[in-house]
């Protein structure tokens, strides 16, 4: 809906030009952690209050974390190939 807002998490490392498709939208709300794949229990936490996830192959989105994820609608994954 019009003037809705969105928080997408990008939970690994991505190319400037990759943050910028998400920045340049003012009603999504970027939060960036380039080694958050690595750290299970802060993804477990910040992905609870996220409507999207961007990830590439340093996360892996198990059962466990899914559960963790009230709100997320959307998960994309960022990658060539």
């Amino acid at each position: 809906p019009k003037g809705s807002f969105m928080k997408v998490l990008i939970s690994d490392k991505l190319s400037d030009s990759g943050l910028a498709v998400f920045k340049k939208f003012p009603q999504i709300e970027v939060i960036y952690d380039a080694d958050l794949g690595k750290n299970k229990d802060k993804l477990k936490t910040l992905i609870a209050d996220v409507d999207g996830i961007a990830i590439r192959s340093g996360t892996k989105l198990t059962a466990d974390i899914l559960d963790c994820a009230k709100n997320l609608k959307v998960i994309g994954r960022a990658g060539i190939g």
